[in-house]
Formats: C-alpha cells, structure tokens, sequence
C-alpha cells in the first residue's frame, strides 16, 4: 500500500457522488499522507503533477476527462510512478481503452489493488499523448466541441461537430514514415493512434496495442459528406483498412509537412496551427494502474498494486 497518494481533480468534472465522496473513498484505505490538488483547467494540471512527484508521491490519482489524463501524463512520462484513471470526462477513451469504467469506488479500487502496467506513450512536437493525435479534418472538429456541448450532449456532441467540418478542403501533405516519403498528395485528415478507439467509440486502429512500441499511422483523403459517411461507416465495422479512403500504416517516428498551416490536437485538447508535425513513440513511457484481468489488447500480467 502506498504511503503518499496524489489527487490531481480538475474542479468542473464529475464522476459519482463528486469529490468529497472521493475523500471517502480514499480514506477507506490505509493512505498515510494524501496531497490534494485541484484544478479549474487541465493545463494547470502539470504543474500539480510536478509537484506531486517532487513531494514523493507514490500514486497518483488523475480525476478528469482524456485532457485531464493527457496533460498529467505529459507530465509523469518516464517517472515510473503509477497512475491511477478517476474517469471524470465525457469520452473518457483512454480509461475504457484500459478497462477503467465510469465508476468512482471501482476506479479507486483499481488503483489501489489493480495491476500496473507499462505502457507506450505517443510523443507529438515534444508533448505526449495516450490516445491519440491528428491534424486536419479531425483536429478542427475537436476544437469545434465546447465544453457545454460535451456536457449536455456527450458524445453526440462530437458527431454533429463531425458535420459541420466534412466540407473542408484537402490539403496538400507530405509525410515521411521512418525517414521514408510514405505519403504526398492531397489529404483532410493525419490521425496517429496509440490505442485502437478514439473519438465516439469509433475503432480507427484495428489492431492497435498501447504497448507494442509503434505509433498507428491514418491518412484520409475523404472529400464531402458522402465520402467521409463511408469512412465513418468502414471505421465502425472495425475494418478501417477497408477503406478505399483510408491509408494506414505503423511507424517509430513521423514527419508530416502541411502547405497549409493546420491546427492539430493531443487526446482531445487542441494546439495552434502548424506546418510541420514530428512524432515518435515513447515505449513504456507511462505505469497505469488497470483492472486485474485482462482485456482483449491487455499484456500479461506485470506487477500487483500495493
């Protein structure tokens, strides 16, 4: 059992009876000392994490959405203290990716008995990422989402972002997949994946693992309403390959070069617009605490929490 535990919440999220049921929660387990930290905005989130793994935390609590996660992470890769998913968010894709469900006394549970597991991490412009990454198509919608539309629609509200953007125009790319030009033509949408379902469930990433030490790689080339419904509806049969406007491949590292400065998004939160997009895979960069038995894409067993 961990003697210092981190709770890092961001304040406008909820999951069950709320953060003083988590309080609760908490004390139901032998925790010496507890550090409680709250945010208003996941960007401040790092900070507290910094600061959490300076005081010695030994697990750490991130209580939020896939920004949530995202930005701690960023900040915990490669200490090689655990964290634990409090599934807060809307989508909440990268806690279920791992078998975390929307359960306050279960996600804490899990963090105290599960198991730890090493994990990869996505690495875009010197910033990590556990979900995903794109720019184009996909990137311009998710800024699309508010706050307000998540919270009243859930992912409904992504889907009908989805519609306002399929009218967008391609742009010319060039990306290069381990040093070698893969792609250079016309594109809407960059996707680099770290685990199979993003964004409204979908399975983008058929065979994808979070722990094989490969970033997926997608290109759509999709124009319209009628050729993105198709993507959309290859994607959600689970065979994305299928696709005849779809390109997908796996790499170690990515260079993707836009005529036209594009905005691009990590696990959701968006980043200005960019011409030049460098990433790489982060192998075992992040140890989360997942359920004891394992998934359809969960490694063996590596270590028991406490």
């Amino acid at each position: 059992m961990p003697t210092k535990v981190a709770v890092i919440a961001h304040q406008k999220k909820t999951l069950g009876g709320g953060l003083d049921r988590l309080r609760v929660a908490l004390s139901e387990y032998d925790v010496g000392e507890l550090l409680w930290y709250e945010v208003p905005k996941s960007k401040k989130a790092p900070k507290k994490a910094k600061k959490a793994l300076k005081k010695g935390a030994e697990l750490v609590f991130v209580w939020g959405g896939d920004g949530m996660v995202q930005r701690c992470a960023d900040a915990m890769a490669g200490s090689g203290v655990p964290m634990a998913i409090l599934p807060a968010g809307t989508g909440n894709l990268f806690a279920g990716n791992m078998g975390v469900p929307e359960d306050l006394d279960e996600s804490v549970r899990i963090g105290f008995e599960g198991r730890h597991r090493k994990l990869d991490l996505g690495v875009l412009n010197g910033e990590h990422f556990a979900v995903m990454a794109g720019a184009g198509f996909e990137a311009e919608m998710m800024a699309d989402v508010d706050g307000a539309a998540k919270g009243k629609l859930g992912r409904l509200a992504y889907f009908r972002a989805a519609v306002r953007h399929v009218g967008g125009s391609p742009v010319p790319m060039e990306i290069e997949i381990d040093g070698v030009t893969w792609f250079k033509e016309e594109a809407s949408c960059l996707m680099l994946g770290n685990v199979g379902t993003i964004t409204g469930g979908i399975e983008a990433f058929d065979d994808a693992r979070p722990d094989d030490g490969w970033l997926e790689v997608g290109v759509s080339t999709a124009k319209g309403p009628i050729q993105w419904a198709r993507v959309f509806g290859t994607m959600a049969t689970g065979r994305s390959e299928d696709s005849p406007f779809l390109r997908i491949t796996r790499a170690r590292e990515v260079t993707a070069r836009f005529a036209t400065a594009l905005t691009y998004e990590l696990d959701g939160g968006d980043r200005d617009a960019t011409t030049e997009l460098k990433a790489t895979v982060a192998p075992g960069a992040l140890t989360l605490c997942v359920p004891e038995h394992a998934g359809p894409r969960d490694a063996p067993e590596e270590s028991t929490a406490g």
